[in-house]
């Protein structure tokens, strides 16, 4: 196991170099204080804010719980809800940093959560993001934002490097919120594994074809994450691909639906 090479938002042209060479050699990169302290105070109250006043009346499909019904998941497409995390997707020096990573104009798909709440958060099985987004070329990327702290204990995300350039089969998983895992699970060697150790704005930038996962969290301490979803604008989706996610998708409705 091994950390991610570490950059800083701010950086002369060899280290601009250095970042999206490490990006496309690794699938996945740390970008230290990504989003100020201040800019995490003001998330904090923003995401407690929405779960107490948008939550309630979102479609089943923004949201997901865990398996105690009470504790959130995840959140969903919450760039539709709120104009707050619709302009933190937008802020120009996210984008400045990602349209470099994804070498064209980077275009916001999706502002999520992954709570990963104390005692009770989930795991997360291995997968590839692209499995869910179908993007061809697979010019995305998911800026993946600490607002608590992620220790080797409370579930941090893990990251196989150099597993972009193949998307390997994926079955739907039955796991709300991951609907699909990869049909053949894999032990990466502890040299390849990046986990993602990171203090409250901190980021890891992955590709949408990078192999990751995570382990519940049965700490007494939050993990949230605040992903931030781009694809260039030069990707289109494609048909094969959205048919078998579609495919995944049924199938895990009609397991949920007793009356099927």
């Amino acid at each position: 196991m091994t950390s991610a090479p570490k950059h800083t938002v701010m950086r002369d042209a060899p280290e601009w170099r250095k970042l999206v060479d490490d990006y496309r050699r690794n699938g996945v990169v740390a970008v230290p204080r990504l989003v100020s302290p201040s800019d995490i105070a003001d998330v904090r109250v923003a995401l407690r804010r929405y779960i107490r006043d948008t939550v309630p009346h979102l479609p089943p499909g923004d949201l997901v719980r865990e398996a105690d019904g009470v504790s959130v998941r995840n959140l969903w497409r919450m760039e539709k809800y709120d104009d707050y995390f619709a302009a933190l997707g937008n802020r120009e020096d996210i984008l400045h940093v990602v349209g470099a990573l994804l070498g064209g104009k980077p275009v916001l798909c999706a502002v999520e959560t992954f709570n990963k709440p104390a005692r009770h958060g989930s795991g997360v099985p291995q997968h590839q993001d692209n499995a869910y987004f179908c993007q061809d070329p697979p010019d995305m990327c998911t800026v993946w934002i600490a607002i608590d702290a992620a220790t080797e204990q409370n579930g941090p995300v893990q990251y196989a490097r150099g597993t972009t350039h193949t998307l390997l089969p994926h079955r739907a998983s039955g796991i709300p919120g991951n609907s699909m895992v990869m049909s053949q699970l894999r032990e990466y060697p502890a040299e390849q594994v990046t986990t993602a150790i990171l203090e409250p704005g901190d980021a890891m930038i992955h590709h949408c074809q990078t192999v990751h996962w995570s382990t519940p969290n049965h700490t007494d301490y939050n993990r949230c994450g605040l992903l931030l979803v781009y694809r260039a604008s030069h990707t289109r989706t494609d048909p094969a691909l959205r048919e078998l996610y579609t495919q995944a998708a049924a199938a895990f409705a009609a397991r949920q639906d007793p009356g099927m």
